[in-house]
């Protein structure tokens, strides 16, 4: 007689189902649970830092993964005495693996992409009471001055479990964004804060992305879109994030203890909208040439053809490129396309020839060459990584 099958593991998820980042998580989760053994699952429903269900208690599960984002999560989680791991930067519960968004990456994607657009001065708008909000800001500020640039931060009044009114709010972002000089970049540490400074701005009568350009970050496509105009916005990895958790917790539920280990991702690049589309130089022919690069970079295009399409010689234009963004417009063009591949090759299954084909690559021999050399793995490395 065969043996019967292994029961399933119970395991309850924490994790709100309210915005995108979230339900990232959640198919990320869901992805290793199909690769892997099957789980029974439990996902009550939830908002953002909601109590934990009462029933929690008395559950008699085999492990939990959460947003641990208030003391009430984390001391339920805690009193379970079961294995958890964390999906919040809180650090309520010590002691347990915790798997995060890395917050310097996603400040340096930022920063680039506003210094690509030959912005000068800077603008951080954060949450206070987020430690991911706190960090953001500070590797923020660092990156600015470390290129040169000045930054201007401003932070909620909002505490934990002490919202501020909303009207309160307004008005002080109103007064900051009409202070700000111009024109200027500004990262929002994610892309509600960024809706909030794009509203302010239309009520201010400043003109966005012309006087201030913003950036958010997780990439909720239908909050982008609804912003007016639509935000740009730093992607995280979600999937990758989700799946690392899961995969955590499978081992400790097969007895692994592994204590408490911060595991860190990063982001899969930009989402570039109308709100970053702009070129903050004096220089118009180096901003033609720059929106070209970014429009058609992946299109094939190259420094000649930029330059039948701007009146300078090669010269000039390299001249300018490197005197106003410290880079040369074929390293501009290598950059988009790189872009573009990490992008593809994290979000999509693609093979490495229609990749190529995407991206302006001739050849995958020379994809695979370029994207090894400006980001230090392979494609398919890289691609194994992003993809957990």
């Amino acid at each position: 007689m065969s043996a019967p099958p292994p029961s399933r593991k119970n395991v309850v998820l924490l994790i709100e189902t309210s915005n995108a980042y979230a339900r990232g998580l959640l198919r990320g989760i869901m992805a290793y649970i199909r690769e892997h053994e099957p789980w029974s699952i439990y996902l009550p429903e939830k908002g953002r830092g909601d109590a934990p269900p009462g029933w929690l208690r008395r559950w008699h599960g085999d492990g939990i993964i959460a947003r641990i984002e208030t003391p009430q999560i984390g001391r339920a989680v805690a009193a379970s005495h079961l294995p958890a791991v964390d999906l919040s930067a809180g650090r309520h519960v010590p002691g347990i693996p915790w798997v995060e968004t890395d917050d310097e990456a996603f400040s340096r994607a930022a920063v680039h992409h506003l210094l690509q657009r030959g912005f000068r001065q800077f603008g951080y708008c954060g949450e206070p009471q987020f430690n991911w909000s706190k960090w953001r800001r500070e590797y923020f500020e660092q990156m600015v001055e470390q290129a040169g640039g000045q930054c201007y931060v401003y932070e909620s009044t909002a505490t934990a479990g002490k919202p501020t009114s909303y009207q309160r709010e307004h008005r002080r972002l109103l007064a900051w964004v009409r202070k700000l000089p111009k024109p200027i970049g500004v990262m929002a540490c994610y892309d509600i804060k960024g809706q909030q400074v794009l509203d302010a701005c239309r009520e201010a009568g400043i003109a966005v992305p012309e006087e201030v350009a913003v950036i958010g970050v997780d990439n909720d496509a239908l909050l982008c879109n609804l912003a007016s105009p639509p935000l740009s916005s730093v992607i995280p990895n979600t999937h990758r994030t989700g799946y690392q958790a899961a995969a955590l917790l499978a081992r400790m539920m097969a007895g692994e203890q592994l204590g408490e280990q911060a595991h860190r991702i990063g982001p899969l690049g930009i989402a570039t909208r109308h709100s970053t589309d702009i070129v903050a130089v004096d220089d118009p022919d180096v901003a033609a040439a720059v929106r070209l690069i970014n429009e058609r970079a992946c299109e094939g295009i190259n420094v000649a053809d930029v330059l039948r399409e701007v009146p300078l010689t090669r010269r000039d234009l390299e001249n300018r490129f490197r005197k106003i963004l410290g880079f040369t417009p074929h390293e501009e063009i290598v950059r988009v396309r790189i872009d573009r591949v990490k992008q593809l090759l994290g979000e999509t299954d693609l093979p490495m020839t229609r990749v190529a084909q995407l991206t302006g690559f001739r050849h995958v021999e020379y994809m695979s060459a370029a994207f090894k050399r400006r980001v230090g793995l392979s494609p398919r490395e890289y691609r194994r990584t992003a993809q957990a």
